[in-house]
């Protein structure tokens, strides 16, 4: 029985043993399992908090792109208004041309009407009062000398007019 109690002794050793070291690595597993939690909770965190920041900016860069187009709106709205601004200087700009053309325009007839009103009356006798203004006579020289003035036609009409009434002094 020596024997027999010396094996179970052995048998019994090896199982204590055997305990002993599952308690061992029991007792170091929980420490490593605890360290990785926190480690796994602590990555986690840093993850969570890399999520909200990524929300954030995709909200800002919403944000920006919504403002960016307004901008671009308001600006082709300026664009709009200056090109409408230009536009009209430019028509007073015509239009200040126009008169002045008119207004050189009508220097000239005027000058050209009292050339030949001069003319026709150093050679007719004198008239005591103004007489009636001389259309057939007078158009056709208002037009030749006009021409070789280089003037516009179109306000001869005009003129014509109110010429009588200029020059019955």
């Amino acid at each position: 029985m020596t024997m027999l109690s010396h094996l179970l002794k052995e048998h019994q050793a090896k199982q204590n043993e055997r305990k002993k070291l599952q308690q061992e690595r029991l007792e170091a597993i929980t420490p490593a399992t605890h360290l990785a939690e926190v480690s796994v909770d602590h990555l986690n965190a840093g993850v969570a908090q890399a999520n909200r920041s990524q929300r954030k900016l995709d909200h800002k860069v919403k944000s920006l792109q919504i403002q960016a187009a307004q901008s671009a709106e308001q600006t082709g709205q300026w664009i709009g208004m200056v090109e409408n601004f230009n536009r009209a200087l430019k028509e007073i700009w015509d239009v200040q041309n126009w008169a002045q053309k008119i207004e050189l325009d009508m220097c000239s007839i005027t000058t050209t009407l009292k050339d030949i009103y001069k003319g026709q009356r150093q050679s007719a006798p004198s008239w005591p009062s103004c007489p009636p203004f001389p259309h057939s006579s007078f158009l056709p020289q208002l037009l030749k000398r006009s021409e070789s003035n280089n003037v516009n036609h179109k306000y001869c009409n005009i003129v014509i007019d109110w010429l009588p009434d200029a020059f019955c002094m």
